[in-house]
């Protein structure tokens, strides 16, 4: 896949937006966007957040999809999700899907990760090296700790590849960086005997963990080519960080196609 220069942050509501050269439009957003969750944060505007951004993606309203996520490795197939439908009037419970990453045969779907120190994770798999007019597989992914220990992102490949993915690149997400994520002694000697990538030290001496590192590790050992892209949550104020300000709010990660420009198939 030929990308493009990766570009300076964007206005509001993207902290990070990007265009690749096959249709597929990636983002993360910042703090403007508001709050996009609904189970932590302030809940009167999460709505009204939910249809400004998908109003600044060029996408019909309701049709980004979001998970619950549970710092789980389940990968959903997007194709058979049901669109997340805002909370009725009575203030009934919705349904949404359980699980921490998401994949689209063909890049139709809008999809959302929510995010605020665990690492947001975009996926594009082009299905012919040598045409890349051919429909696109996406995928996002919520690597976490436990999840990205637990496989999400390997999970979130084989998936991609199982509906003819061959060459994937991924983009990593802003999340809490190897220099802020400090965990405490005991936790550091139990992963990283198994995990080296994961050890660290925080920019204060005390022991810390590197999210981003194993999982540039786990994506490269998998072959998936990696875009550059940086950016710490508890360092950056224009995002949200659950370490640096608690309940205030999750950021997406965003992967979707231009509704007005189906992909060629």
């Amino acid at each position: 896949m030929s990308l493009p220069p990766v570009p300076a942050a964007t206005p509001s509501p993207f902290w990070w937006r990007q265009s690749t050269g096959d249709g597929v439009h990636l983002a993360f957003t910042s703090v403007e966007a508001g709050n996009l969750a609904r189970h932590v944060g302030p809940q009167h505007d999460v709505e009204s957040h939910r249809l400004r951004l998908q109003e600044a993606m060029g996408v019909p309203a309701g049709s980004l999809r979001f998970l619950d996520q549970v710092h789980s490795a389940q990968v959903l197939d997007a194709d058979d999700v049901a669109p997340t439908v805002a909370p009725p009037p009575d203030g009934g419970a919705t349904t949404v899907p359980t699980g921490d990453a998401w994949v689209c045969s063909d890049g139709s779907v809008p999809l959302a990760i929510m995010v605020a120190d665990c690492l947001p994770v975009l996926l594009v798999g082009q299905r012919d090296r040598d045409d890349p007019r051919t429909a696109a597989v996406t995928a996002a992914a919520h690597a976490g700790r436990p999840g990205l220990l637990a496989g999400v992102l390997e999970n979130t490949v084989t998936a991609m590849r199982d509906r003819g993915a061959v060459a994937i690149t991924a983009w990593i997400g802003p999340g809490a960086c190897g220099s802020c994520y400090e965990i405490p002694d005991e936790m550091l000697a139990e992963y990283a005997t198994v995990r080296p990538a994961l050890a660290s030290t925080t920019s204060w001496g005390t022991s810390a963990m590197d999210l981003r590192a194993e999982a540039e590790q786990v994506l490269a050992q998998a072959g998936v080519t990696l875009a550059p892209l940086a950016g710490c949550t508890l360092e950056d104020a224009s995002l949200f960080s659950h370490r640096r300000a608690p309940g205030q709010g999750r950021f997406a990660g965003l992967i979707w196609m231009d509704p007005l420009a189906p992909p060629h198939r």
